[in-house]
């Protein structure tokens, strides 16, 4: 009988093509093929009494709730394979033992309250009218509400109110608006700059109840459903029917798709699938208490202007984004990963291009991580990394429709990164177990990177050749005043998350980044926010990406849409009285 096998021969490395292991020599590299994976040598008024003493008195307030959990199956320890800890949901809800208390964004930003109106007992009283049940004042439920998943800001909203139709949003909004009462929107508190909290004592809007999937069109893939829907649920709801969400999150097991799509969430699967300015077909939007209604499910649509695209990555200033119609691709039939070690960043630009040519179309993600990184997740998460160490490493992901045709343009290119010094060491994964346990080393990095101390997080588009020169000049600046200075990234998009830590936040070091960061990116003609948005903390330095007469048009379509400014006030755009 034929041996299934078909070898091929370069230097120092042989490869078994089909079914069975690819096996470097000089390399130290061991791949296999097939699914076996990588082996690696009125209460209410007596709590807003309390709540407004606590805010009165500017007060920290410990951060207690209950830790999220993921679905995602624990990892082996590292004599079996990638360590032991579960993938955590990032989520308000985790709160690392013995965490400082977070100080108010009011004292620790020079920022001033506009003239809103105060909630009073007449306001509790017709949102319990409008909501029976779902208004929430109780101080202890309100902390997490209040408080950044990063533990970085803290507002002190004395109020939550949890809707779960378009209709009671309406009629929540109509009221605020009369009564000039600021709104908070806030999905699943999942984000980066501090725009999903209030910064003083905003209505405090939750989609969590709003959940329904609407619809779903198996043979167009469309899907409709409520902005609370969490995204990780949706995933799980259209892959069962053969699709994939065009989006994935490292928060994916508690964000929301509202708050995706309000702020524009980039993610995993952007090389692939592109932005959400294209894969969103319609959004349900509202602002003053009207419903706008666009929540179509057509593909083409050349009538008029494209209003959802105002909403998409407005994060919350101009309307409540209450429902969404996204289009979800076909599920990709063969799904590998590979893990790789390259000997410095030029060789991660190289193995890239090498990729874009030999992969082609099934090309599906390629991240980037540098050698600290690895650090903070082995460290901080007891991971444990797969291949040796490396001063970078990259992650390429394929998907495809045919799993030998996939498996033998990997192959290929694998064979061209060895034999070229490109990678010097790696792993490649097939089955979901280890698929989702390298990915957990990329997707992990900013919860390593929570637990580290106080993190500046700048998320950033460069030019791709000078992605990472950055990283190292801000080393180079910051000496030992921080603790870290990691890259990573999704280097196919151009983006670069580039973080800092220190033991506790400080001013001298804020300074010393400070404009720095923004300057630096706009000489290269970048953007200071790739995908993150601007929310509290980067509203102020929009210049550095907009010309004035964009930032004068934003201003104008705020005051058209949102009059008295009372959406998500404090954020994407500076302050105006």
């Amino acid at each position: 009988m034929a041996s299934p096998w078909k070898t091929a021969s370069v230097p120092g490395l042989q490869l078994g093509l089909g079914c069975g292991f690819w096996i470097c020599r000089s390399y130290r590299l061991l791949f296999r093929a097939g699914a076996m994976g990588p082996h690696v040598v009125p209460r209410q008024l007596v709590w807003l009494s309390r709540w407004q003493a606590v805010c009165a008195r500017g007060a920290s307030v410990q951060h207690r709730t209950r830790a999220g959990v993921s679905r995602i199956p624990s990892l082996l320890s590292p004599g079996g394979a990638l360590g032991a800890s579960p993938l955590v949901r990032r989520s308000s809800s985790s709160t690392p033992p013995g965490a400082p208390e977070v100080v108010l964004t009011q004292q620790r930003y020079p920022v001033t309250r506009l003239p809103f109106s105060a909630v009073s007992a007449e306001d509790l009283a017709a949102f319990e009218r409008i909501l029976p049940g779902g208004v929430v004042t109780d101080p202890e439920v309100l902390e997490a509400s209040n408080v950044d998943w990063l533990r970085t800001v803290r507002g002190c909203s004395k109020v939550l109110l949890r809707p779960r139709t378009s209709q009671e949003v309406a009629r929540i909004l109509r009221y605020c608006h009369e009564r000039n009462l600021a709104v908070n929107p806030q999905g699943g508190n999942t984000g980066m700059v501090g725009g999903s909290v209030p910064v003083f004592d905003e209505i405090i809007l939750s989609t969590t109840l709003m959940n329904r999937i609407i619809s779903f069109h198996s043979v167009s893939g469309t899907l409709v459903c409520q902005a609370g829907c969490v995204l990780e649920e949706l995933s799980q709801y259209v892959e069962e029917r053969g699709f994939v969400m065009p989006l994935d999150l490292g928060a994916k097991g508690s964000c929301h798709i509202g708050g995706n799509v309000a702020t524009n969430a980039g993610g995993l699967r952007f090389l692939r699938y592109g932005s959400l300015h294209g894969t969103v077909l319609g959004l349900e939007v509202l602002a003053d208490g009207t419903v706008l209604d666009c929540l179509t499910s057509l593909r083409k649509d050349n009538t008029g202007y494209d209003l959802k695209q105002l909403f998409i990555g407005s994060e919350g200033t101009l309307g409540v984004i209450t429902a969404v119609s996204i289009q979800c691709p076909p599920k990709p039939r063969a799904v590998n990963v590979a893990f790789l070690g390259c000997p410095g960043f030029a060789e991660v630009l190289q193995t890239f291009s090498s990729g874009k040519e030999l992969l082609g179309e099934i090309l599906s993600a390629y991240e980037f991580m540098d050698a600290e990184c690895m650090w903070l997740v082995t460290h901080h998460l007891h991971l444990a990394s797969p291949v040796q160490e490396s001063p970078f490493y990259v992650l390429v992901e394929t998907s495809g429709s045919r799993a030998g045709h996939d498996a033998e343009k990997l192959s290929d290119f694998l064979e061209r990164a060895l034999s070229s010094g490109l990678v010097t060491d790696g792993t490649v994964a097939t089955d979901q177990t280890r698929l989702k346990a390298l990915w957990a080393l990329r997707e992990r990095i900013s919860e390593a990177l929570s637990r580290d101390g106080y993190v500046y997080k700048y998320d950033l588009s460069l030019p791709t050749e000078r992605l990472y020169d950055l990283v190292s000049d801000l080393r180079a600046r910051l000496g030992s005043q921080a603790k870290h200075v990691v890259g990573y990234g999704h280097l196919g998009d151009g983006n670069l998350h580039l973080n800092v830590t220190s033991e506790a936040f400080s001013p001298s070091l804020l300074a010393d980044l400070e404009p720095y960061v923004y300057e630096w990116t706009a000489r290269q003609r970048g953007s200071v926010s790739a995908e993150h948005g601007l929310g509290f903390k980067k509203r102020g330095v929009l210049s550095y990406s907009k010309p004035p007469e964009a930032l004068r048009l934003m201003q104008q379509l705020k005051a058209l849409l949102d009059p008295k400014g009372i959406l998500n006030p404090y954020k994407t755009l500076p302050v105006q009285a």
